[in-house]
């Protein structure tokens, strides 16, 4: 008994779907007969905002209503729509950090839209450009250097395990990433560390929340700083001796001027030219 109820509820509710289904387009094409041409229901613009997943981003929200220019049908986004707009763009071709833009091939991966005006449609992933690599690599030729490179890689990441890593800051997949390319540029230690960043850094933030440096009292600052130019002309160091009543013997005895809080922040300076930039480590 029970059981022949719910068949017969199911069998209402199925019936009464395919109901809905057949009729729901009749009405709607009534409803669009009886419309004025003029009306707001019958412009493309106001079926674009009702399926739109959300407003562009402020760069873009002169094609809020414009849904062709970044989609298309079936496909979706596809880097053509992008690149109509964003090839002419030198700074973002020839910058070393953003110059891989000029062959990567896709862009709906690491920028995403329909956020909000507020919101800044970049979302940068280490882990997607390790996989966006990985495919540039495969050109079609199994037997081509390109395709050996890559089956190796792969082969590494699927044996690199957690207790290989050099941090939790950082993932197998991204470690094949050579950050110099991109950042080489921004290395604050000269090349004195090599191009390993990742044994140190994580890809979220530069910021290394576990460093603590040496004591104040260590006077090897040579090992990992390295002076500036201006360091090495002939007043430097008599400015020196004026500003603050003391001469280092060479530019190596950082320890002598400085303090470890920060590089502008002099030992024995007055008070108004010291710049505390961040608490000292130690």
């Amino acid at each position: 008994m029970g059981r022949t109820q719910k068949k017969s509820g199911s069998k209402k509710r199925w019936s009464t779907n395919r109901i809905l289904m057949i009729a729901s387009p009749i009405v709607l094409g009534f409803v669009w007969m009886l419309t004025p041409a003029e009306s707001a229901f019958k412009q493309a613009a106001t079926w674009q905002r009702l399926t739109s997943p959300g407003p562009l981003s402020a760069a873009h929200a002169s094609l809020e209503d414009d849904c062709a220019a970044c989609h298309t049908s079936v496909s979706g986004v596809e880097p053509e729509n992008c690149i109509s707009c964003h090839a002419n763009n030198a700074a973002l071709l020839k910058s070393q950090p953003t110059a891989f833009h000029a062959n990567i091939a896709t862009c709906k991966e690491c920028h995403l839209e329909h956020q909000g005006r507020e919101h800044r449609p970049t979302l940068m992933d280490h882990t997607t450009l390790s996989y966006l690599g990985l495919r540039q690599l495969n050109d079609g030729n199994p037997s081509g250097e390109r395709e050996r490179v890559r089956r190796e890689l792969q082969m590494w990441m699927r044996h690199v395990g957690d207790e290989s890593l050099p941090h939790a800051g950082v993932t197998r997949d991204e470690l094949i990433l050579n950050c110099v390319t991109c950042h080489g540029n921004e290395d604050p230690h000269v090349a004195y560390f090599g191009d390993g960043c990742a044994i140190c850094h994580a890809t979220t933030a530069w910021n290394i929340p576990q460093y603590i440096h040496p004591s104040s009292s260590s006077t090897d600052c040579m090992q990992c700083h390295k002076a500036p130019p201006s360091h090495f002309m002939p007043m430097f160091m008599s400015k020196c001796a004026k500003m603050l009543g003391k001469k280092p013997d060479s530019v190596k005895q950082c320890y002598v001027c400085h303090e470890i809080s920060a590089w502008n922040n002099m030992k024995d300076a007055p008070w108004h030219k010291k710049t505390m930039s961040h608490i000292p480590s130690r």
